[in-house]
């Protein structure tokens, strides 16, 4: 069996610097158990079990460099936690720009900003055949719709697993998910969730409340953050796509939806001094025994690309027992633990055995509750 697993990226930004950071650096713990790891193993493959041989990308800093260097290439700001890395013989190579760069980046300095290498673009499927690259793992600008599909019909074409990242809508698409299905080609999407970020959390403090037999009227979650994520979701057209995805994933955890006018989360604002740092502050006002009120206050600090490689990592070898099983088409178990748009909503408990299910390689059947509890997002196409 082969052991590493050949992995492109799409989009070298702070999250793919923390994955990269992140195989090299678990594979140097030298048999200490590996902190900061949801699943040391999945199947026969532990995170330092990932080979990357392709990467993507539009800035002119990183087009045309290595990997290794790519990655620590401005506008990147994220924690550096493994800064020796090998020779990967890996160049980063132009991809489309189409809608991957916000007009409104030209008006900020260089350091924070996307800078064009104006290059022709690769044919993204031909090098991702050439490189032998079983996963693609896409990590775009949000707002990327255009240039996300572009690497999702590579994917398509050259028979990649595709890991979406990003809140453009794929898996949890019926038109996406019957031509992943139809090319036996495996996805997990849409939307990553962090491993302890604002999304996971709020889901989580909203079900307690249910659980707890507590009427919840209103929340918020508001974010701020310094890096150029932040940055490029200051265009609030590029945000109608986010907003969705998060909302409904905290929306899902209800017995009964909320107004609109009740919720709201979102990306808020962008501080550049909080580099990759990210702050949440979740608000949530109830009632309980007695219409009682509640509120609940809550502030979560969290670097936040390594939150996110935490769980890219075990996505990605999901996708690598998915091709080796044949299965393709979007994985609903793993999409409904680690994404926060899936093809089904599910309750994270319910999620994580479904998914711990799908590794071991063994039926599961939901419980009814999970099945009533999940929550279908409206929208032209959507499953």
């Amino acid at each position: 069996m082969q052991k590493n697993i050949k992995v492109a990226i799409a989009g070298v930004g702070n999250c793919a610097s923390a994955l990269v950071q992140g195989v090299e650096y678990y594979r140097n713990r030298n048999g200490v158990a590996p902190e900061g790891v949801m699943r040391d193993s999945i199947g026969a493959y532990s995170c330092s079990d990932v080979e990357f041989v392709a990467a993507f990308d539009i800035d002119r800093r990183k087009v045309g460099h290595p990997l290794e260097q790519a990655i620590f290439a401005k506008p990147n700001c994220t924690r550096i936690f493994q800064s020796s890395l090998p020779v990967s013989n890996v160049v980063v190579q132009a991809g489309p720009v189409l809608d991957g760069v916000a007009p409104h980046m030209a008006d900020y300095p260089d350091d924070v900003a996307f800078r064009s290498a104006d290059l022709e673009p690769t044919d993204v499927a031909a090098a991702l055949r050439a490189s032998g690259a079983e996963v693609l793992v896409c990590y775009l600008p949000v707002g990327s719709e255009r240039a996300v599909k572009h690497y999702a019909q590579a994917c398509l074409d050259a028979g990649v697993a595709m890991i979406n990242c990003v809140p453009v809508f794929l898996a949890s698409d019926r038109g996406w998910a019957q031509k992943f299905r139809d090319a036996g080609v495996p996805i997990v999407g849409d939307d990553i969730k962090s491993q302890v970020g604002a999304t996971i959390v709020h889901r989580a403090l909203v079900r307690l409340f249910a659980d707890r037999g507590v009427g919840l009227d209103r929340t918020y979650q508001l974010n701020t953050g310094g890096n150029a994520d932040f940055l490029n979701m200051l265009e609030r057209n590029r945000l109608k796509s986010k907003k969705i995805s998060k909302t409904e994933s905290v929306q899902s955890q209800l017995d009964e939806r909320l107004d609109a006018r009740d919720i709201h989360i979102g990306p808020s604002d962008y501080v550049p001094w909080q580099q990759d740092n990210k702050v949440c502050f979740i608000r949530m006002e109830g009632r309980g025994f007695g219409d009682a009120p509640v509120e609940l206050e809550m502030r979560l600090s969290v670097e936040d690309s390594p939150n996110s490689a935490g769980v890219v990592i075990d996505a990605i070898r999901c996708a690598k027992l998915a091709l080796e099983r044949g299965e393709g088409g979007p994985l609903v178990a793993p999409s409904s633990y680690y994404m926060k748009s899936p093809p089904r909503q599910l309750r994270d408990s319910v999620a994580r055995d479904a998914c711990n299910a799908f590794i071991d390689g063994r039926n599961f059947d939901l419980p009814e509750a999970a099945v009533r509890d999940a929550k279908v997002v409206a929208g032209p196409g959507r499953s």
